[in-house]
């Protein structure tokens, strides 16, 4: 059984994630207030072969005009998908439920960290994903990602 066998094992639900979505990530303050807004595209890949089962392109943007992108290729090992990358580093796992875990460090926000769930709706056309951002400890914002599969 190859690595990318096992990965698909262990995370299921993770192969339903494949594709291009879109929507908006609403950003808030512990009081929710609204601190931050804007358009996503996300693209979820599977590779067959190579180092990397898992490579997610992020693609952000602004009404203002601003726009940031991302590769974010992933290794898996040890029952979980890993990700070290130059802004952050963590794991990933699926629930029995299917959900899917992240706990994240940011490399470029030291004592900064989020916890992130994802959560997949029957159709497998839309998905929620809430980002729960700490700094040394404290809560200090959510993140709320409604996206549509398009592709």
């Amino acid at each position: 059984m190859s690595i990318f066998d096992d990965f698909h094992k262990a995370m299921p639900t993770m192969a339903k994630h494949a594709g291009i979505w879109e929507g908006i990530y609403t950003h808030i303050d512990v009081d929710a207030n609204v601190i931050d807004r804007h358009k996503t595209r996300v693209v979820c890949e599977f590779p067959t072969e190579g180092e990397h089962v898992y490579i997610q392109h992020n693609h952000f943007m602004w009404e203002d005009g601003r726009e940031y992108k991302a590769r974010l290729p992933g290794v898996y090992r040890d029952g979980r998908l890993w990700w070290d990358l130059d802004t952050f580093h963590g794991s990933s796992w699926e629930t029995d439920e299917g959900l899917i875990m992240l706990d994240l460090d940011r490399k470029d926000d030291p004592g900064a960290n989020f916890y992130e769930i994802i959560a997949l709706g029957k159709t497998g056309q839309h998905r929620a994903r809430t980002w729960h951002w700490f700094k040394d400890g404290k809560l200090f914002k959510r993140t709320l990602c409604d996206e549509t599969k398009i592709g």
